[in-house]
């Protein structure tokens, strides 16, 4: 019963709290949250989602991973990452490192434009400055070439920063917070009333993940659906299920919320691609 007083206690500290905490002190709430609900787990474990608190599902998922669903993504974004656009140039030489094993960067806030810059966003502009036309970013060859260069930073861990000196970069990140904690849909659900309030528990036969982690798996092979999907198509899906407004991929909106989500989760190692139900 104490036990379950003080998870309360601090689930009511991390949620009033978000109205006047820097986000250092937001990423110190909600992982001292998570410590208490889940004193097995270090940091690290939070990168498998769901897996690491489904010990069940887990075992599926790593049986899976011996011949995993996305290899035939990761070997064509492999493909178009180093096909050469109509003018010669290649995404390589739109990236720092000529795009490899840099994902763990992204997203991040662009000074020059005033805006969260993220991969996905980043292959698109990318096109741009070449003359061609950008991909749909919820499906398709998009998830392909995010599955490539996701894969050339496996390990590499979370690095999203708010610059000190800029308001409009916290605002961002502000925006994208209260994104997660307000409730919204007929429903009247929010993120954080699943992925904070019930992480652990189940919704039907699903099991509800923690948010610490959410951002470093994607693109993700969806069993599902038997294709790859983006994180911002999941975004998506979590809006029609909570029947709620459905803002679209990469919009502003979804931007600062994988912008809170990310900065969340520094420090985690990414592990994308992956599979996921």
């Amino acid at each position: 019963m104490k036990a379950h007083l003080k998870l309360t206690f601090l689930c009511l500290q991390l949620l009033i709290g978000t109205i006047w905490a820097t986000p250092a002190t937001d990423r110190q709430k909600i992982r001292a949250y998570y410590q208490q609900l889940f004193p097995q787990l270090t940091l690290a474990d939070y990168a498998d989602g769901v897996y690491a608190i489904d010990p069940i599902a887990k075992s599926s998922w790593l049986a899976i991973e011996e011949f995993p669903p996305y290899e035939i993504a990761l070997e064509q974004g492999k493909t178009l990452f180093k096909q050469a656009f109509t003018n010669g140039k290649h995404y390589a030489d739109c990236f720092p490192n000529q795009g490899i094993a840099i994902a763990q960067n992204y997203p991040y806030w662009d000074t020059a434009t005033q805006s969260i810059i993220t991969l996905a966003s980043a292959i698109n502009n990318c096109r741009r400055q070449n003359q061609m036309p950008p991909l749909s970013y919820g499906a398709g060859e998009i998830t392909q070439i995010m599955a490539y260069m996701a894969y050339t930073s496996r390990g590499k861990r979370i690095q999203t920063d708010i610059p000190a000196q800029s308001s409009a970069a916290l605002a961002a990140y502000e925006q994208g917070k209260a994104y997660f904690y307000k409730r919204r849909g007929q429903l009247n659900f929010s993120c954080a009333s699943c992925h904070i309030d019930n992480a652990g528990k189940y919704i039907r036969s699903e099991m509800l993940s923690p948010a610490l982690g959410h951002t470093t798996h994607w693109p993700a092979y969806r069993l599902n659906t038997g294709e790859m999907s983006t994180l911002h198509r999941r975004f998506e899906v979590c809006n029609e299920l909570i029947r709620a407004k459905v803002d679209p991929a990469q919009s502003k909106a979804l931007r600062q919320l994988e912008y809170f989500l990310s900065y969340m989760a520094n420090g985690l190692p990414l592990n994308g691609p992956a599979t996921r139900k």
